[in-house]
This record gives structure tokens, C-alpha cells and sequence, in this order.
């Protein structure tokens, strides 16, 4: 019997639909497993990723919640020297304001809704705002709710700030006044200034444009940031190195010191500013008072540099994380050079840089027994009802050179300023002593030279076991517009420590 077909077997309607079933199938699990993968994409997104996306500094959500309410104050002498303003529309509630805000700008920094935030305002942003856990209590960690923002107290004395402010006037500069014993920054002025309270909105371009492009550089901090030759003045680091050494024993005792003095290898000769100075041989005492560049040379060839690279170390050279809390830039003594390039660092030259902070570190070591407290401008740090969420100790100190070394090198620095390059820093009824320094600008020396001062005073009864104020200060001025001949660091830096000196003995 012949076999029949099935009609269904051979029907080209059944294979056509057995094709189209498969791609069905396909597409189906193909977009099963994207909605798979979109599924777990959401997931790590919401569950890994959501505090990194809610941080993120373009999230216009986190600039609306930290300007929603007033914003805590940075607090100078129990008065604060900022505060909020009720803005008109917009989604920003508030913006920041300031009190004499081109005086403390070098302490606070600013906070602009359209700029972010510097200094003092970066650094406790958090609980400035509100947003710092510290601030909640239990209620407000279980709703999430934003606390009342806290407040940071500074240790800057209005009185000496407002001084170097004044001193400084239209020169460009910087200056630092510290209290040695504890470690207190009394004041940080840089000049020019600015006003952050110009930039602290989000329609403040044309201002943050013009303070940008400014070529003095009104926003840089001069005192913390901007580390430069520090000439004469770096002596005493030499000093302390050769005394701490051995190499002398006594700030009265002749040095090895030829004048004129060459550059070893070289031909170069290291001139003094004072060629009828009596530089030859010359004590330390002389070599401070009459600022010898030929016996700090000879001394710093004679010591080597990792002797003096040591000493500079131990005054706060070379640290990259120096943070008071801003983070100051480091001021460096150089590692690689020849004999003829350590003998230049001897006199604050080659490439030894320093800023004003430095160099009040260095004369507030050797006013405080030789022992250096952690400079440091916030005192506390606390929440809406005064309690102390962080606080910064006065009593942190290190010992640089012995207590000997300290007293020589205040003696000799009292000569230089009661009979040397530095008169114009006297204080009567005060002990004053200081450090001169005009320090080389520009490719062959081609630009105006930068005039230095670092100094500390005492008032009577500040000795041991007195209760007299203390104060070390260092002043840089870059340009004040005077002839080349007229800049000295007795004639421009020292008047202006003499004044911060005299306001923060009282």
C-alpha cells in the first residue's frame, strides 16, 4: 500500500510559524536579560553609588540644602566676622556675608554659592553648614534632619591683625604674628586683599573676574601660600646649626671668615651690603648685627649641607604637610648642590624658599627656650550651644635647639636691634630682637629685591615664670614701590612688625 503524505508534516505554514517561534523566543530572552542588567544597574546605583552621586559637587541639590538656612560663623576675640543674608528668589536661601571682610579674608577664605568654598569656610564647611554628624542628636540621625549649624573659633587677635593690615597698607606683602608659648596665630595679613563678600553670590562674575585676573593676586595668602627667598633673615637657621654642631660654641667668638669671601670653585665673590662693615673674622654676634654674608657663607660651606638641610628640617623646612588647619605650602631647603650652592643657601639664597609663616616658626622657636609649639589659628570647633565638638591644644611643642643655642641667638638678634640692621623694630620697656633680610628678585638679581624681617618681643615679666605677653613675627614685602636702593628690611618689613609687636604685647 502506497504511503501518503501528512499535510501538515510538509506544510509550508507549519515551518514558517517553527521560524518565527525561535526569533520570538530569542527576542524575549534578549530583553529579559536587559531588563536583568538594567535591574542590577539601578540596584548598585541606588544601594553603592547614591552618596557618591549625592556628594558629588555638581549635585544643584547640595548647594540648595547648604545654602537653606543661615550658616554657622568663623569667630574672632568672641565676635564673629561673618554671617548670612536672606537672598532675593532663587533657590539659594541664604549667602554668606562678611564683617571687615579684606581684613580677615586670610583667615576665613570665602564661601560662594557659585565658586565653592577656601580656607577656614572649605575646611569646616561641614559644620558650618549643618551638615557635620557631630551636630545631630539622636532624633536627628534617626529623620535625617539637618542640625544647627556650629561655629569655629580662631585665636587671631584683632588688635595685631588690624595692625599688619595698617603697616602694610598699599605695599604687597605679607605678614604673620604668632604667640611662642603656645602656638596662637595672632595674625595672617596679606596684601592686597579682597573683600569675599564681592563673590559670595551666583551673580558675582564680573567681580571673580576681576579678582582672577588681577596681576597682584589679591587671593593668593601671601602669608601661608606663597613661599619666597628668605634671604638674611635664614641666617639664624645657619647660626643655630653651628652652634647646635659644635662648629662654635658662642655667638662672641671669631668664626673662620675671610673677606672677601669666594664662592668655593668658583671665582665668584660674596660681597656684603655694608662693604665697611668689619665682616672679616667677624663673631656671630657682628655677623647678625652687620648681616656678613661672608661668614654665613663660610659657615654654611663649613657645616655642609646635610648639617644645615638638618637644621632647616628641624625648623619646619621641607614639610609638606604643614597645616594650621589651612594647609600651608612648603618652604624648602634644597637637597642636590654643589659647595659653592650651599654656601649661597647659608645666606638665605640658591634655592631656599620660605614663607612668612616659616619664618615666624623660626624666631618663635628661639623666643620660646628653643622648644616650638604647633602653630595653629582655630582654637575650637563647636556646635549651635557652645559645646566643644574639636579643640586644638596650646601645649604641643617640640624642642629645635637647646635652651642654651636659644639664649645666644636672642642675645645677638637683640644687637641687631638695638644696634644693628634692625632698629626700626624697637619697643620701649619691650625686649625686641630680629632678623633683617633683602633677598635677590629675578633672573640676575633684574627685579626690585624683597625686604624681610623676623622678630620676637617680650614684654617685662614675660621670662620665666612671668606673666608678660610674648610675640613672634615675620613680615615679607614684595613691592612697596620704592626705589631699588630704599628697599632694606629695616626700612620696610621692620616697622611693620614693630607695630604687630606693639599691638600684641598690649
Amino acid at each position: 500500500m502506497r504511503n501518503r503524505a501528512d499535510p501538515e508534516r510538509n506544510s509550508p505554514c507549519r515551518s514558517s510559524y517553527g521560524g518565527m517561534n525561535k526569533t520570538i523566543r530569542r527576542a524575549a530572552v534578549f530583553s529579559l536579560l536587559l531588563v536583568f542588567a538594567l535591574l542590577l544597574r539601578a540596584t548598585w546605583v541606588q544601594g553603592y553609588e547614591a552618596k557618591a552621586l549625592a556628594d558629588d559637587k555638581h549635585n544643584r541639590r547640595n548647594t540648595i540644602a547648604q545654602y537653606a538656612q543661615p550658616l554657622g560663623d568663623i569667630v574672632v576675640a568672641g565676635s564673629p566676622v561673618t554671617g548670612s543674608q536672606r537672598t532675593k528668589g532663587g533657590d539659594l536661601a541664604y549667602k554668606r556675608t562678611y564683617t571687615d571682610g579684606a581684613l580677615y579674608a586670610p583667615v576665613t577664605g570665602y564661601s560662594s554659592q557659585a565658586y565653592g568654598a577656601t580656607q577656614l569656610e572649605g575646611i569646616y564647611g561641614d559644620v558650618l553648614d549643618g551638615t557635620d554628624n557631630r551636630l545631630k542628636n539622636p532624633l536627628d540621625v534617626l529623620t535625617d534632619k539637618r542640625a544647627q549649624p556650629g561655629d569655629v573659633l580662631t585665636t587671631i587677635d584683632p588688635a595685631v591683625q588690624k595692625a599688619g593690615l595698617e603697616a602694610l597698607g598699599g605695599k604687597k606683602g605679607a605678614a604673620v604674628a604668632i604667640d611662642p608659648k603656645t602656638g596662637r596665630i595672632l595674625g595672617v595679613v596679606s596684601t592686597p586683599s579682597y573683600d569675599p563678600s564681592k563673590i559670595s553670590g551666583t551673580t558675582d562674575g564680573d567681580a571673580w573676574q576681576r579678582l582672577t585676573e588681577d596681576e597682584d593676586q589679591p587671593m593668593v595668602n601671601r602669608a601661608l601660600r606663597q613661599p619666597l627667598p628668605p634671604g638674611s633673615t635664614f641666617k639664624l637657621v645657619v647660626a643655630a646649626a653651628a652652634l647646635e654642631d659644635g662648629l662654635h660654641t658662642s655667638v662672641d667668638e671669631p668664626t673662620d671668615s675671610p673677606q672677601p669671601y669666594t664662592l668655593p670653585h668658583t671665582r665668584t665673590v660674596l660681597v656684603n651690603e655694608n662693604r665697611s662693615a668689619p665682616c672679616e673674622n667677624a663673631t656671630i654676634r657682628t655677623a647678625l648685627r652687620y648681616s656678613c654674608n661672608n661668614v654665613f657663607g663660610r659657615m654654611a660651606e663649613r657645616l655642609g649641607k646635610e648639617k644645615v638641610r638638618a637644621m632647616a628640617e628641624k625648623f619646619g623646612f621641607n614639610d609638606s604637610e604643614q597645616d594650621v588647619p589651612v594647609r600651608a605650602s612648603k618652604s624648602v631647603y634644597p637637597t642636590e648642590m654643589d659647595e659653592a650652592q650651599t654656601a649661597l643657601t647659608g645666606i638665605g639664597q640658591f634655592e631656599v624658599t620660605a614663607t612668612p609663616l616659616q619664618m615666624a616658626m623660626v624666631s618663635a622657636a628661639l623666643a620660646h627656650d628653643g622648644l616650638m609649639a604647633s602653630p595653629h589659628m582655630v582654637s575650637k570647633v563647636v556646635d549651635a550651644d557652645g559645646t566643644t565638638l574639636q579643640e586644638y591644644p596650646d601645649s604641643d611643642t617640640e624642642r629645635i635647639v637647646s635652651s642654651e643655642t636659644a639664649e645666644q641667638l636672642r642675645s645677638a638678634m637683640v644687637t641687631v636691634v638695638e644696634d644693628g640692621t634692625g632698629t626700626n623694630a624697637r619697643i620701649d620697656g619691650a625686649e625686641v630682637g630680629g632678623k633683617t633680610g633683602t633677598a635677590q628678585h629675578g633672573e640676575n638679581n633684574s627685579k626690585t629685591p624683597y625686604a624681610w624681617f623676623t622678630s620676637y618681643a617680650k614684654s617685662d615679666g614675660s621670662g620665666e615664670g612671668g606673666s608678660g605677653r610674648e610675640v613672634a613675627v615675620a613680615v615679607i614685602v614684595e613691592d612697596s614701590g620704592a626705589a631699588r636702593s630704599e628697599v632694606s628690611g629695616n626700612g620696610l618689613a621692620a616697622p611693620i612688625a614693630e607695630r604687630m609687636m606693639r599691638a600684641a604685647l598690649g
